[in-house]
């Protein structure tokens, strides 16, 4: 790996613009464990949810080509797009709102970049190159068969997970039904999806294999939100200098007042962005907790109570936190609760069709010799419910008579339906030039859908 330099904190705090590749020490401890649960889970959960079908419909899907959207096994389609922007605000208010409590836990716990460099890649590199001091050492060794094979080994199982992830990816987007379909297909009907997968290969692989911590630290602009959102009550993974300093070695006759921290670096050297967490709050941290972990594990060596570097609202540590005040994780949760309730009312009250009524165009209306009026109309249908279901067509204006052109009685499964029709009123109900008129669309008993449109006739035809 021809960019790998040392670890910043091994450079005597070198101010070089060039990029310093980052040997973060194999994490251990309690709360890494308990991150692994948590990491491991919403892995299984991101590989397991697209294959997973509520009412014969995928548990999470995402169709942006063919507009089409599964959530929980519901669809969705781009007439429901305000639904989507009430689930887009909640997301961006649960983000603030954790935060603005937690700091920026999300990245260190959550996030799919952290999850797959921490817990699949770097794991893999452990297992093959072995620990952050065997990593340096090969790096900076001479270029051997022995490191050749283990570089060539390492990128061939990450160019395996890559394409594993971009297969997972793409059937988010297309459905696990029609990706098992293209790998079972012959090769050549799918070139353009082939050279998608490759692509989206090439991309995650260099993520994880090249660019790794560069997202977090200056692509991802979550990051520089916390200078906004942070204030001295967000708790946030913090050295209390107040008991560390002054720092280094424990000696028994010290003459002068020692702190706690023994200046072993182990909390810079498992640290995956490179910091010192000791220098006091930074965006670059994510909030991983590898640093507490480490540093727990010194304190129990030393017979010193543990977090040294724990969860702290900023202003403890700094000691400007002088009166706890809620006010602003309160509003935030007032509006995050409110955002919910209307998207749950606007959820569970869709309709399960969905139509768009248009008058012909080009068309006004036609003057019979039966002595009636009729106006021309287009209808479009959705079904949105998840399975075939019949319907018809009511006016609600009884002097009104539907005449279809193409009769339809059953939409088919995530069917459309598009279907022609006139309205019909004898000459002598005609009462005004232009009239609202109302169509209901019924399945069985229960009303599905209300749509608005115009009549047009001259009045006095009697």
């Amino acid at each position: 790996m021809s960019t790998a330099v040392v670890n910043s904190a091994d450079n005597g705090g070198s101010k070089s613009k060039k990029r310093q590749w980052i040997y973060a020490k194999k994490p251990q401890g309690e709360l890494y464990k308990k991150r692994q649960w948590v990491g491991y889970s919403l892995l299984l959960f991101l590989f397991a949810a697209p294959f997973i079908k509520i009412n014969g419909e995928p548990f999470l899907m995402f169709n942006i080509i063919d507009r089409k959207f599964s959530i929980l096994g519901n669809l969705f389609y781009p007439q429901d797009l305000y639904i989507f922007v009430f689930g887009m605000l909640i997301v961006m208010v649960c983000v603030v709102l954790f935060t603005v409590v937690f700091g920026r836990v999300w990245c260190g716990w959550t996030c799919p970049q952290t999850i797959f460099l921490e817990l699949i890649f770097r794991r893999i590199e452990y297992w093959i190159e072995g620990d952050w001091q065997q990593q340096k050492k090969l790096d900076a060794g001479p270029n051997t068969d022995q490191k050749q094979l283990k570089k060539f080994f390492k990128h061939a199982i990450f160019l395996i997970i890559s394409f594993f992830i971009s297969n997972i990816f793409l059937s988010y987007i297309i459905g696990a039904d029609a990706l098992i379909k293209i790998i079972t297909d012959p090769l050549d009907q799918h070139i353009g999806g082939l050279i998608s997968i490759i692509i989206f290969t090439l991309v995650f692989y260099g993520v994880f294999a090249y660019v790794r911590e560069i997202v977090c630290i200056a692509i991802c602009p979550y990051g520089r939100l916390q200078g906004v959102l942070l204030d001295d009550q967000s708790i946030t993974v913090a050295y209390d200098h107040r008991r560390g300093e002054p720092r280094g070695k424990q000696q028994k006759d010290a003459k002068t007042p020692q702190g706690d921290c023994v200046d072993c670096k182990l909390c810079v050297h498992v640290c995956p962005t490179g910091i010192d967490i000791r220098k006091g709050l930074q965006l670059e941290c994510v909030s991983c907790t590898a640093c507490i972990d480490a540093c727990d594990a010194v304190m129990d060596k030393i017979g010193k109570p543990k977090k040294l570097i724990g969860f702290y609202p900023m202003g403890e540590i700094e000691g400007t936190l002088k009166k706890k005040n809620n006010t602003r994780t309160i509003a935030y949760s007032i509006v995050l609760v409110a955002l919910m309730s209307v998207f749950c009312l606007l959820l569970f009250n869709r309709s399960q069709v969905d139509g768009r009524l248009l008058r012909a165009k080009g068309s006004t209306y036609q003057l019979r010799d039966d002595k009636t009026i009729s106006n021309l109309y287009s209808l479009e249908l959705i079904n949105k419910s998840g399975k075939e279901i019949p319907f018809k067509l009511v006016c609600d204006d009884p002097r009104l008579k539907i005449q279809v052109v193409n009769p339809i009685q059953k939409l088919s499964k995530d069917g459309h339906a598009t279907l022609s029709f006139f309205l019909i009123i004898a000459n002598k109900d005609v009462e005004t030039y232009k009239s609202n008129v109302k169509l209901a669309i019924y399945s069985g008993d229960k009303k599905v859908e209300t749509l608005k449109t115009t009549f047009i006739a001259p009045p006095g035809m009697n």
